[in-house]
């Protein structure tokens, strides 16, 4: 069901106002780059990304909390519960989950329906049970996991504008490739973690235990391509959008470029990030560098 068939709600109030201010937390918590990069976004833009950024944080923290105790059923029973509540309230607007209700406002107000949370909650339930991934079961992974929070963002950022639906239509690559760079610079820097905490390996063929300097190379050359594509169509976003896609665009560029100089001993070993001044002088950079 289209959300944009949800009968009209009552103005907003002050149970829409706490789920916003939860969602918000979830993303000051869980993530600094995005957060940080959101802060520039208008409103109601800055809002709508934070409600739909919380939902994806909160279903990627059932699949990946550490937590021995939690075994797969359970996880699953979750997972499934949340997905439940998503569709349910993507047809009411309403939901007694708190980052469910916010995501459910922004859905509504912006178009996003069934056709993008169903691939994301897929490849959550892909992450119960895979650990080495094909080349095919890859491609699936990262389209549900990140090139749909990509276009849940496009959604967002054009849905006061007059042509939204061929702008979308003309941007969604762009978006999506945004997010499968994001998300396989993610699985880079997570590498040790998610091999020896989670049991995982997302790269098809990779040995993580003879991970080395020429696999680290090929891995950024993907995702260069992947942030040159993002990168060509920035322009074309709405101006109000324009400038927080741009520094998050720059910040994970700034990630690879590090990551590249990064043997990949110590890849395998530690987490690399980009320290905060240095985020700031990306941001500055990305702001004042080019034209907004």
């Amino acid at each position: 069901m289209s959300p944009f068939l949800v009968p009209r709600r009552p103005g907003h109030t002050l149970y829409d106002a706490v789920s916003e201010r939860s969602a918000a937390m979830v993303i000051r918590r869980y993530s600094s780059s995005f957060g940080l990069a959101s802060l520039l976004l208008g409103q109601p833009v800055r809002t709508h990304v934070r409600n739909a950024y919380a939902l994806v944080r909160v279903a990627d923290e059932i699949v990946d909390n550490p937590d021995p105790g939690l075994r797969r059923e359970s996880r699953d029973l979750m997972l499934t519960a949340l997905q439940d509540d998503v569709h349910q309230s993507l047809r009411t607007g309403y939901s007694p989950n708190l980052t469910v209700h916010a995501f459910a406002a922004t859905a509504s107000a912006c178009g996003i329906g069934a056709d993008l949370v169903d691939p994301f909650f897929a490849s959550m339930r892909m992450d119960l049970d895979t650990t080495v991934h094909t080349p095919e079961s890859f491609e699936r992974y990262v389209y549900g996991s990140a090139e749909v929070v990509g276009l849940m963002c496009l959604r967002v950022f054009l849905a006061r504008e007059p042509a939204r639906d061929r702008d979308y239509a003309r941007l969604a690559r762009g978006a999506q490739r945004l997010g499968a760079a994001f998300q396989k610079l993610n699985f880079l820097r997570d590498l040790a973690e998610d091999h020896d905490t989670l049991h995982r390996c997302y790269f098809p063929g990779l040995d993580v235990d003879r991970f080395d300097d020429t696999d680290r190379d090929r891995i950024l050359d993907d995702i260069d391509t992947d942030l040159d594509a993002a990168d060509a169509v920035i322009p074309e976003l709405p101006g109000g959008s324009r400038r927080a896609v741009r520094v998050a665009h720059a910040t994970f560029a700034e990630l690879a470029a590090r990551l590249r100089a990064t043997p990949a001993d110590r890849i395998r070993r530690t987490r690399v990030r980009v320290p905060d001044p240095v985020k700031m002088r990306v941001m500055a950079g990305a702001l004042y560098g080019r034209r907004a």
